[in-house]
């Protein structure tokens, strides 16, 4: 049924007469999450569920603006300060594979020091080694093992030329070797010439002698090589007796420290064993480069001692509890960390120290937040996440090896063991998406905590919003404590969002902004509190920023620009109101609506449409409107007409269904000649039984409209039709409450077409009888007529021709 809405429907007030405070100093500030119980559930069961497969992993959804970042870095901090600290984490050397860095996990807050130890053992290794090797009873014991066998090869030398002499030879040593040369017979080395002039049976004798002997030498030279490397390896021996001393102590203190720790002894045993095998790379000449690998090293800027560092990946002396990570830009470096090169003298070189940690490594153990829209602008990142969880470990590796481009082999460290839960933030359309579409997301995401744009409006919820402006002014220095009309204003704010009588909108990301403003506005003042005025003029600010493009369009209709008509009557023609965002900011715009009927077999023509201007919603709405003439006029002929509606002065995409309603009462006004009241806006859509059903933005075309009655000038005439259920979205203006009680501008609510027609025409509509047809005179017996008119055209009769055959 038709209703004139008053005063008091247009918007919900909220009372101050049911709080318990006077301003918000009272309050103790509020320290959990407004309105989002199914969302928050949601978040602890995920949170509380610890499976070691990485599977419960959580999806946070929801509008920009609605605490869902707030919420989860609160739950993750409570949470997180209850749990284990995770183990420090470090690269070392691999002695067995060096291109394959190995990984040691110690306990929170031992890495560094594991670090400092390494770097102490090196440092006293340094001079120790080199002051052990100098010192008197090492050179003595080393003196005597050269002597011994220095010896031996004395007397291996003094026993070849014994035999060398024997046989009629000189054993002569010369820088290519040892040779031998046939005796003369005064005991000297025979001449070339005297060899020459020998009998030949002698010469040949003797060069089977020389060729025995140089037999025999090698026989010498052979022991002589190997008792050099038992000289070699017993000095060696003593070198690793004599450091084996220096070692002991220390190893012994390092290997009690971190006893518990079987893979860090290992390390530990190799490192010993490793500096035994690689004394002389501890000697001060070595060490200074004199050495081909010194040379090379130097030249790279390596410290030759690198191999006996510790690489400190991830040091969790100061984290209380479990890691929360946020990482706001999710590249494959920053998620999974890279191996880092240096250029230096035309080279690229890398080594385990320059392993950097990612986001992963930072949060193993704990919690990684990311947030959806960032992470999949990275497909590499999301691959490589959903690897990383799948597998349960971390694997540093270079993006272009990971793609297969890279023909270079690199460092290759170590996988880390990853036990993690992943907090994704995002929208709703990047979950169904990956729902939809991403296999593993489903086997990964299981928990999915939704949070709701909006909250019931009560007590209740109302005093929590006078805790969050508690808490806000208590933490955030340029925010003011407010009075109970500052905060009553703040709660109505909040229904405008929610454009619901019954709601408050939960995107408190935007009422903080409002309360910011407010605050300003009142320090400007000199006010100790903010009030209501403050938050009305924070709000009207706000618009005004915001409403260039709006006051652009009010101003080309003012100017006739743009034609809307708010006074007169006409047929076929009607205000539509639509929604116009300018991505910040929305308001209701009007669009004049035409109609024209004439004779056709096309039925309900959209221009629109046909213009490829139109979008399915509209589309769909269009159709439907056949479907209600139809029902309404086609009892017992067909519906033979054409219905040409069209936006008019509309040039860009038009979608949407809110419309139908009135392109409806455009073509039944055309249809039977009947006056539509020009002062009049309509918004709402139809089905095929006529009903009027509920639209989005209703608040926005009210005002809209209003603004721009009011530029022309309010007449008592104007006004606005919108569906009945949308009464109770109405939170509008303060100026057009007013402009209603004065009785200069009316809101109506109908809940089918005829009602519509009626308020727009001021006539009766008719309803039909029981053979279909409608009281004469009625809006719908002339629109049936028409049709009737129509009809009879196309198949060539009239009104003449019928009579005729009456008569006969």
């Amino acid at each position: 049924m038709t209703r004139e809405l008053g005063s008091s429907d247009l918007r919900r007030i909220c009372s101050t007469e049911d709080f318990s405070f006077e301003s918000t100093e009272e309050l103790e500030p509020l320290t959990d999450i407004i309105g989002q119980d199914r969302a928050l559930k949601a978040i602890e069961l995920g949170l509380g569920v610890k499976d070691h497969e990485n599977r419960y992993n959580i999806y946070v959804a929801g509008q920009p603006g609605t605490g869902k970042t707030s919420a989860v870095n609160k739950f993750l901090n409570k949470v997180s300060k209850e749990e284990e600290q995770p183990p420090d984490i470090v690269y070392v050397h691999n002695f067995e594979d060096p291109d394959k860095p190995q990984y040691l996990e110690l306990e929170a807050g031992k890495g560094c020091e594991f670090r400092d130890d390494m770097n102490e053992l090196v440092s006293h290794l340094e001079d120790g080694i080199s002051d052990k090797l100098e010192s008197g009873e090492y050179k003595k014991r080393k003196e005597a093992i050269n002597n011994q066998y220095n010896q031996k090869k004395q007397e291996l030398f003094e026993q070849l030329e014994q035999e060398t002499s024997e046989r009629g030879f000189i054993l002569q040593r010369t820088p290519f070797g040892l040779n031998t040369v046939p005796k003369s017979e005064d005991g000297e080395p025979m001449a070339q010439e005297d060899f020459n002039e020998l009998e030949e049976e002698r010469r040949e004798r003797l060069e089977e002698q020389q060729e025995e002997l140089q037999e025999l030498i090698q026989e010498t030279m052979q022991q002589v090589m190997e008792v050099e490397e038992e000289r070699t390896e017993n000095v060696q021996n003593l070198k690793k007796e004599a450091i084996s001393f220096l070692l002991d102590p220390m190893f012994r203190k390092l290997m009690g420290k971190y006893e518990n720790n079987e893979k860090a002894l290992n390390y530990l045993n190799s490192v010993k064993e490793d500096i035994l095998n690689n004394i002389d790379d501890f000697v001060n000449d070595n060490s200074s480069g004199k050495g081909a690998g010194g040379i090379v090293q130097i030249a790279q800027g390596q410290d030759q001692f690198t191999k006996y560092r510790v690489n400190v990946l991830i040091d969790n002396c100061d984290v209380g509890g479990a890691p929360v990570v946020v990482e706001e830009n999710a590249t494959y470096p920053n998620l999974f960390g890279a191996v880092e090169k240096k250029a230096q003298f035309g080279m690229m070189s890398t080594d385990f120290t320059m392993i950097k940690p990612g986001a992963l490594h930072e949060a193993n153990g704990g919690y990684l937040v990311l947030k959806a829209d960032n992470l999949f602008r990275y497909g590499l990142s999301w691959e490589g996440l959903k690897v990383a969880l799948n597998q349960g470990e971390i694997k540093i590796e270079d993006a272009a090896q990971m793609l297969g481009y890279a023909s270079t082999k690199g460092l290759q460290p170590e996988p880390i063991p990853l036990k993690v839960k992943v907090v994704l933030i995002g929208n709703r359309r990047i979950y169904n998406i990956l729902n939809t579409f991403e296999e593993d997301f489903q086997k990964l995401f299981n928990v999915k905590s939704d949070f709701d744009y909006e909250m019931d409006w009560n007590g209740d919820e109302e005093t929590r919003v006078a805790q969050f402006i508690s808490d806000k002014a208590e933490n955030v220095p340029e925010v003011l404590h407010f009075d109970i009309s500052g905060v009553a204003s703040v709660i109505e704010y909040s229904s405008e969002m929610a454009r619901d009588k019954e709601k408050l909108s939960t995107k408190f990301s935007e009422i903080t902004e409002l309360i910011k403003e407010a605050s300003y506005w009142a320090s400007e003042e000199g006010a100790d509190l903010v009030g209501s005025k403050h938050v009305v003029k924070a709000m009207k600010e706000k618009i005004n920023r915001k409403s260039l493009i709006r006051d652009k369009v009010h101003e080309y209709i003012n100017r006739g620009k743009i034609f809307i008509d708010t006074k007169g009557k006409e047929v076929g023609q009607i205000t539509g109101l639509s929604v116009l965002n300018t991505g910040d900011f929305s308001f209701g715009k009007p669009s004049r609506i035409t109609a024209n009927v004439y004779a056709g077999k096309e039925g309900v023509v959209n221009i629109e449409r046909e213009a490829d201007l139109s979008g399915s919603s509209h589309t769909k709405g269009v159709m439907i409107l056949k479907g209600y003439l139809g029902s309404k006029f086609a009892y017992d002929k067909p519906l033979s007409l054409t219905a040409n509606i069209t936006f008019e002065q509309s040039y860009s995409k038009v979608d949407g269904d809110s419309a139908s309603s009135t392109e409806l009462y455009a073509i039944i006004s055309s249809l039977a000649d009947a006056e539509i009241n020009q002062g009049i806006a309509v918004t709402g859509s139809v089905n095929q039984k006529g009903e009027i059903q509920p639209i989005g933005g209703a608040k926005e075309k009210i005002e809209g409209y209003f603004e721009v009655c009011k530029a022309r000038g309010l007449t008592g005439n104007q006004g606005v039709i919108i569906p009945e259920e949308n009464e109770d979205n109405l939170m509008l203006d303060e100026e057009v409450i007013n402009a209603v009680e004065e009785g200069n501008f009316h809101i109506y609510t109908v809940k089918t077409v005829s009602e519509g027609l009626n308020v727009l025409t001021g006539e009766e509509v008719g309803s039909q009888r029981e053979n279909g047809k409608y009281k004469e005179g009625t809006i719908f017996a002339r629109a049936d007529e028409k049709i009737r008119q129509i009809h009879d055209t196309l198949n060539g009769n009239n009104e003449d021709d019928k009579n005729g055959k009456k008569d006969e």
